[in-house]
Protein backbone atom coordinates (compact mmCIF):
# COMPACT_ATOMS: atom_id res chain seq x y z
CA UNK A 1 0.00 0.00 0.00
CA UNK A 2 1.45 3.41 -0.95
CA UNK A 3 1.73 6.17 1.48
CA UNK A 4 2.46 9.87 0.90
CA UNK A 5 5.76 11.50 -0.28
CA UNK A 6 7.77 12.71 2.32
CA UNK A 7 7.35 16.73 3.80
CA UNK A 8 8.84 18.97 1.91
CA UNK A 9 8.52 22.77 2.57
CA UNK A 10 7.49 25.47 -0.65
CA UNK A 11 10.50 26.96 -2.70
CA UNK A 12 8.30 30.17 -3.46
CA UNK A 13 5.22 31.50 -1.98
CA UNK A 14 3.19 34.25 -2.86
CA UNK A 15 0.73 36.56 -1.94
CA UNK A 16 -1.96 37.11 -5.32
CA UNK A 17 -4.15 40.27 -4.70
CA UNK A 18 -7.36 38.97 -7.20
CA UNK A 19 -9.90 41.62 -5.94
CA UNK A 20 -10.10 44.74 -4.65
CA UNK A 21 -11.22 42.26 -1.09
CA UNK A 22 -9.20 39.37 -1.77
CA UNK A 23 -5.47 38.69 -1.56
CA UNK A 24 -4.86 34.64 -2.06
CA UNK A 25 -2.02 32.95 -0.59
CA UNK A 26 -0.24 30.86 -3.15
CA UNK A 27 2.84 28.45 -2.45
CA UNK A 28 4.90 26.48 -5.23
CA UNK A 29 6.43 23.23 -4.01
CA UNK A 30 8.69 20.14 -5.55
CA UNK A 31 10.43 20.90 -9.31
CA UNK A 32 10.52 23.99 -10.79
CA UNK A 33 10.26 22.47 -14.28
CA UNK A 34 8.00 19.50 -13.48
CA UNK A 35 4.24 19.11 -14.79
CA UNK A 36 2.43 21.11 -13.06
CA UNK A 37 -0.09 20.26 -10.71
CA UNK A 38 -2.56 22.74 -8.38
CA UNK A 39 -4.30 20.94 -5.54
CA UNK A 40 -7.34 22.45 -5.22
CA UNK A 41 -8.80 22.49 -1.40
CA UNK A 42 -12.15 21.01 -0.39
CA UNK A 43 -15.19 22.84 1.88
CA UNK A 44 -15.21 25.74 0.42
CA UNK A 45 -13.50 27.01 3.15
CA UNK A 46 -10.96 24.65 4.44
CA UNK A 47 -7.55 25.91 3.30
CA UNK A 48 -4.88 23.76 2.49
CA UNK A 49 -2.67 21.53 5.24
CA UNK A 50 1.34 21.02 4.69
CA UNK A 51 0.31 17.20 4.45
CA UNK A 52 -1.81 18.49 1.02
CA UNK A 53 1.83 18.69 -0.80
CA UNK A 54 2.64 14.91 -0.38
CA UNK A 55 0.48 13.62 -2.64
CA UNK A 56 2.76 14.12 -5.54
CA UNK A 57 6.33 13.32 -6.42
CA UNK A 58 8.10 15.94 -5.23
CA UNK A 59 10.81 15.28 -8.70
CA UNK A 60 7.90 14.70 -10.73
CA UNK A 61 5.64 17.77 -9.75
CA UNK A 62 5.79 21.16 -9.80
CA UNK A 63 2.77 21.61 -6.91
CA UNK A 64 0.88 24.77 -7.03
CA UNK A 65 -1.59 24.88 -4.14
CA UNK A 66 -3.71 28.05 -3.14
CA UNK A 67 -6.25 29.04 -0.28
CA UNK A 68 -9.47 29.90 -1.79
CA UNK A 69 -11.39 33.24 -0.79
CA UNK A 70 -11.33 33.94 3.01
CA UNK A 71 -10.01 30.56 3.58
CA UNK A 72 -6.82 29.49 4.86
CA UNK A 73 -4.41 32.29 5.06
CA UNK A 74 -5.91 34.06 2.03
CA UNK A 75 -6.73 37.67 3.17
CA UNK A 76 -9.26 38.90 4.66
CA UNK A 77 -10.19 35.37 6.65
CA UNK A 78 -14.05 33.79 6.31
CA UNK A 79 -15.15 36.96 4.14
CA UNK A 80 -18.35 36.50 1.80
CA UNK A 81 -17.65 39.35 0.10
CA UNK A 82 -17.33 38.59 -3.80
CA UNK A 83 -16.98 35.39 -3.31
CA UNK A 84 -18.79 33.15 -5.36
CA UNK A 85 -17.97 29.69 -7.65
CA UNK A 86 -17.22 32.65 -10.08
CA UNK A 87 -14.93 33.90 -8.54
CA UNK A 88 -12.61 31.15 -7.52
CA UNK A 89 -12.03 29.80 -11.07
CA UNK A 90 -11.10 33.41 -11.87
CA UNK A 91 -9.14 33.21 -9.08
CA UNK A 92 -7.57 29.51 -10.76
CA UNK A 93 -7.05 31.31 -14.06
CA UNK A 94 -5.36 34.31 -12.66
CA UNK A 95 -3.09 32.36 -10.68
CA UNK A 96 -2.22 29.84 -13.87
CA UNK A 97 -1.39 33.40 -15.80
CA UNK A 98 0.64 34.71 -13.31
CA UNK A 99 2.53 31.75 -12.49
CA UNK A 100 3.43 31.15 -16.04
CA UNK A 101 1.42 27.69 -16.60
CA UNK A 102 -0.23 26.66 -20.05
CA UNK A 103 -1.91 23.98 -19.03
CA UNK A 104 -1.98 21.85 -15.62
CA UNK A 105 -3.30 18.73 -13.84
CA UNK A 106 -6.30 19.10 -11.55
CA UNK A 107 -6.42 17.42 -7.61
CA UNK A 108 -9.58 17.70 -5.88
CA UNK A 109 -11.43 16.30 -3.36
CA UNK A 110 -15.45 16.90 -2.47
CA UNK A 111 -15.94 20.82 -2.82
CA UNK A 112 -12.39 20.82 -4.53
CA UNK A 113 -13.86 18.08 -6.90
CA UNK A 114 -16.61 20.48 -7.88
CA UNK A 115 -14.64 23.18 -8.54
CA UNK A 116 -11.90 21.28 -10.37
CA UNK A 117 -14.86 20.01 -12.59
CA UNK A 118 -16.42 23.75 -13.11
CA UNK A 119 -13.03 24.95 -13.98
CA UNK A 120 -12.27 22.39 -16.33
CA UNK A 121 -15.66 22.75 -18.16
CA UNK A 122 -14.97 26.88 -18.56
CA UNK A 123 -11.42 26.28 -19.71
CA UNK A 124 -11.15 22.70 -20.66
CA UNK A 125 -7.67 23.76 -23.22
CA UNK A 126 -6.27 24.16 -19.64
CA UNK A 127 -6.13 20.89 -18.31
CA UNK A 128 -3.69 18.10 -18.65
CA UNK A 129 -6.00 16.01 -16.60
CA UNK A 130 -7.37 15.28 -13.40
CA UNK A 131 -7.56 13.39 -10.40
CA UNK A 132 -10.41 14.23 -8.18
CA UNK A 133 -11.76 12.62 -4.65
CA UNK A 134 -15.46 12.29 -2.95
CA UNK A 135 -17.28 13.52 -5.66
CA UNK A 136 -19.56 16.52 -4.72
CA UNK A 137 -21.62 17.32 -7.33
CA UNK A 138 -23.42 20.18 -5.21
CA UNK A 139 -27.28 19.61 -6.55
CA UNK A 140 -29.92 20.36 -3.77
CA UNK A 141 -30.39 16.99 -2.80
CA UNK A 142 -26.79 16.74 -2.36
CA UNK A 143 -26.65 19.35 -0.06
CA UNK A 144 -29.84 18.19 2.04
CA UNK A 145 -28.32 15.07 2.46
CA UNK A 146 -25.85 16.11 4.77
CA UNK A 147 -27.52 18.99 6.15
CA UNK A 148 -31.55 17.67 6.71
CA UNK A 149 -32.05 13.94 6.37
CA UNK A 150 -30.11 11.32 5.48
CA UNK A 151 -26.30 11.34 6.86
CA UNK A 152 -28.68 12.21 10.25
CA UNK A 153 -30.20 8.55 9.94
CA UNK A 154 -26.53 6.91 9.77
CA UNK A 155 -24.84 9.52 12.70
CA UNK A 156 -28.10 10.02 15.14
CA UNK A 157 -25.87 10.66 17.77
CA UNK A 158 -23.43 12.98 16.22
CA UNK A 159 -26.50 14.63 14.49
CA UNK A 160 -27.98 15.04 17.72
CA UNK A 161 -24.99 17.37 18.96
CA UNK A 162 -25.09 19.08 15.76
CA UNK A 163 -28.82 20.42 16.28
CA UNK A 164 -28.58 21.50 19.36
CA UNK A 165 -27.76 25.07 18.60
CA UNK A 166 -30.75 25.64 16.48
CA UNK A 167 -34.32 26.50 17.95
CA UNK A 168 -36.62 23.04 17.24
CA UNK A 169 -38.61 25.70 15.38
CA UNK A 170 -35.90 26.25 12.94
CA UNK A 171 -34.59 22.77 12.57
CA UNK A 172 -36.80 22.06 9.28
CA UNK A 173 -34.25 24.01 7.33
CA UNK A 174 -30.72 23.37 8.88
CA UNK A 175 -29.18 25.11 6.34
CA UNK A 176 -30.62 28.26 7.07
CA UNK A 177 -30.57 28.21 9.97
CA UNK A 178 -27.48 27.48 10.69
CA UNK A 179 -26.83 30.20 7.98
CA UNK A 180 -28.46 32.73 10.25
CA UNK A 181 -26.17 31.81 13.20
CA UNK A 182 -23.10 32.38 11.17
CA UNK A 183 -23.64 35.76 9.73
CA UNK A 184 -25.27 37.38 12.57
CA UNK A 185 -23.93 40.18 14.72
CA UNK A 186 -22.83 37.90 17.58
CA UNK A 187 -19.21 37.05 17.39
CA UNK A 188 -19.57 34.16 20.19
CA UNK A 189 -22.83 32.81 18.65
CA UNK A 190 -21.23 32.82 15.12
CA UNK A 191 -18.41 30.66 16.91
CA UNK A 192 -20.16 28.22 19.05
CA UNK A 193 -22.23 27.61 15.28
CA UNK A 194 -19.43 27.33 13.21
CA UNK A 195 -17.59 24.61 15.66
CA UNK A 196 -21.03 22.76 16.08
CA UNK A 197 -20.99 22.71 12.00
CA UNK A 198 -17.62 21.31 11.78
CA UNK A 199 -17.70 19.18 14.47
CA UNK A 200 -20.34 17.54 12.29
CA UNK A 201 -18.34 17.41 9.28
CA UNK A 202 -15.40 15.94 10.30
CA UNK A 203 -17.04 12.85 12.92
CA UNK A 204 -18.99 12.01 9.53
CA UNK A 205 -15.66 11.97 7.65
CA UNK A 206 -14.49 9.11 8.31
CA UNK A 207 -15.02 5.39 8.50
CA UNK A 208 -13.16 4.80 11.95
CA UNK A 209 -12.99 7.68 14.19
CA UNK A 210 -10.21 10.22 13.71
CA UNK A 211 -9.45 12.49 16.58
CA UNK A 212 -7.04 14.47 14.50
CA UNK A 213 -9.43 15.24 12.23
CA UNK A 214 -11.92 16.55 14.64
CA UNK A 215 -9.82 18.60 16.57
CA UNK A 216 -8.22 20.14 13.19
CA UNK A 217 -11.52 21.18 11.56
CA UNK A 218 -12.88 22.41 15.11
CA UNK A 219 -10.09 24.85 15.57
CA UNK A 220 -11.47 28.48 15.59
CA UNK A 221 -9.80 29.68 12.86
CA UNK A 222 -10.36 26.94 10.92
CA UNK A 223 -14.19 26.32 11.81
CA UNK A 224 -15.01 29.60 11.46
CA UNK A 225 -13.93 30.28 7.66
CA UNK A 226 -15.23 26.76 6.65
CA UNK A 227 -18.66 27.16 8.41
CA UNK A 228 -19.35 30.30 7.31
CA UNK A 229 -18.17 29.85 3.19
CA UNK A 230 -19.81 26.47 2.98
CA UNK A 231 -23.25 27.95 4.41
CA UNK A 232 -22.78 30.64 2.42
CA UNK A 233 -22.07 28.68 -1.01
CA UNK A 234 -24.71 25.64 0.15
CA UNK A 235 -27.65 28.69 0.91
CA UNK A 236 -26.72 29.50 -2.85
CA UNK A 237 -26.93 26.39 -4.63
CA UNK A 238 -22.55 26.88 -4.72
CA UNK A 239 -23.48 29.72 -7.17
CA UNK A 240 -24.26 26.48 -10.30
CA UNK A 241 -27.36 25.88 -11.66
CA UNK A 242 -29.14 22.57 -10.84
CA UNK A 243 -27.11 19.65 -12.59
CA UNK A 244 -25.05 21.88 -14.69
CA UNK A 245 -22.21 19.50 -13.59
CA UNK A 246 -23.00 16.50 -15.34
CA UNK A 247 -25.23 18.27 -18.37
CA UNK A 248 -21.84 19.71 -19.30
CA UNK A 249 -19.72 16.35 -19.11
CA UNK A 250 -18.92 16.87 -22.73
CA UNK A 251 -16.87 19.51 -22.68
CA UNK A 252 -14.64 17.45 -21.03
CA UNK A 253 -13.91 15.45 -23.40
CA UNK A 254 -10.18 13.96 -24.04
CA UNK A 255 -8.99 15.08 -20.64
CA UNK A 256 -7.79 11.99 -18.77
CA UNK A 257 -9.51 11.48 -15.27
CA UNK A 258 -9.25 9.32 -11.99
CA UNK A 259 -11.97 9.72 -9.30
CA UNK A 260 -11.65 8.13 -5.99
CA UNK A 261 -14.60 7.68 -3.77
CA UNK A 262 -15.03 5.45 -0.40
CA UNK A 263 -17.51 2.94 -0.72
CA UNK A 264 -18.81 4.42 2.68
CA UNK A 265 -18.59 7.96 2.28
CA UNK A 266 -21.47 10.04 4.30
CA UNK A 267 -20.93 13.27 3.41
CA UNK A 268 -20.64 12.27 0.06
CA UNK A 269 -22.44 9.56 -1.05
CA UNK A 270 -20.91 7.20 -3.44
CA UNK A 271 -23.66 7.82 -6.14
CA UNK A 272 -22.60 11.05 -6.51
CA UNK A 273 -19.39 9.35 -8.57
CA UNK A 274 -21.56 7.15 -10.23
CA UNK A 275 -23.81 9.42 -11.57
CA UNK A 276 -20.62 11.32 -12.71
CA UNK A 277 -19.36 8.56 -14.55
CA UNK A 278 -22.53 7.85 -16.40
CA UNK A 279 -22.30 11.15 -17.35
CA UNK A 280 -18.87 10.89 -18.62
CA UNK A 281 -18.37 7.46 -19.08
CA UNK A 282 -14.74 8.27 -20.04
CA UNK A 283 -14.12 8.71 -16.15
CA UNK A 284 -11.73 6.38 -14.28
CA UNK A 285 -13.35 5.60 -11.12
CA UNK A 286 -11.67 4.09 -8.02
CA UNK A 287 -13.75 2.90 -5.36
CA UNK A 288 -12.46 2.43 -1.80
CA UNK A 289 -14.47 -0.43 0.10
CA UNK A 290 -12.82 0.30 3.51
CA UNK A 291 -13.07 4.19 3.42
CA UNK A 292 -15.40 7.51 3.98
CA UNK A 293 -14.86 11.06 2.54
CA UNK A 294 -11.70 12.37 4.03
CA UNK A 295 -8.22 12.00 1.96
CA UNK A 296 -6.30 10.75 4.99
CA UNK A 297 -7.32 7.28 5.56
CA UNK A 298 -5.16 4.66 4.47
CA UNK A 299 -6.96 3.27 1.12
CA UNK A 300 -7.80 6.88 -0.24
CA UNK A 301 -3.86 7.89 -0.11
CA UNK A 302 -3.17 5.00 -1.71
CA UNK A 303 -5.21 5.19 -4.66
CA UNK A 304 -4.76 8.83 -4.78
CA UNK A 305 -0.80 8.46 -4.52
CA UNK A 306 -0.99 5.75 -7.38
CA UNK A 307 -3.34 8.11 -9.23
CA UNK A 308 -0.41 10.96 -9.25
CA UNK A 309 2.16 8.89 -10.15
CA UNK A 310 -0.02 7.28 -12.71
CA UNK A 311 -1.27 10.50 -14.61
CA UNK A 312 2.27 11.40 -15.05
CA UNK A 313 2.71 8.86 -17.05
CA UNK A 314 -0.62 9.42 -18.79
CA UNK A 315 0.23 13.01 -19.49
CA UNK A 316 4.01 12.61 -20.47
CA UNK A 317 3.02 9.58 -22.80
CA UNK A 318 0.19 12.39 -24.77
CA UNK A 319 3.37 14.99 -25.28
CA UNK A 320 5.31 12.48 -26.57
CA UNK A 321 2.87 11.21 -29.01
CA UNK A 322 2.13 14.75 -30.76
Amino acid sequence: MRIKYPPIKPYATHELAVAASHTLYVEECGNRDGLPVVFVHGGPGAGCSTGDRCFFDPEIYRIILFDQRGAGRSKPHASLDDNTTQDLIADMEVIRDTLGVKQWLLFGGSWGSTLSLLYAQAHPDKVSGMVLRGIFLCRRADIDWFYQFGASAIFPDYWREFIAPIKASERGDMLSAYHRHLTGPDELDRARAAKAWSVWEARCATLHPNHHLVDHLSNSHVALAMARIEAHYFINQCFVEPDQILENTHRLKDIPAIAVHGRYDVVCPIKQAFDLQAAWPDLTLEIIRDAGHASSEPGTIDALVKATDDMASIINNRRADR
